[in-house]
């Protein structure tokens, strides 16, 4: 039964932490692109976690790791869909 309830706050906090760095690469993206921003909390969280996920795919397309590169790519993949956002919404 320690497991079970071991896993599950692993998992709460897990998110918890996922959801909070979401929101500070959101949060950076926006800052860094001027303009109307989309939604609230929540889709910035979700901008941010989903643009980390891009960006971290392209730098390691690009042969690139490790913190700094890792960092910037979140922010690069946040922006990006940012801008296809406002692409999306503006058409």
């Amino acid at each position: 039964m320690e497991n079970v309830v071991g896993g599950a706050i692993g998992g709460v906090m897990g998110l918890l932490i996922a959801a909070v760095i979401g929101l500070v690469i959101g949060v950076i993206a926006k800052l860094l692109m001027p303009g109307p921003d989309p939604g609230g909390w929540f889709v910035t969280i979700l901008l941010g976690l989903v643009g980390s996920w891009v960006g971290g795919l392209i730098m390691s397309l690009l042969g690139l790791s490790g913190l700094l590169p890792g960092l910037v790519g979140a922010v690069l993949g946040a922006m990006l869909l940012l801008l296809i956002y406002r692409l999306v919404k503006k058409g």
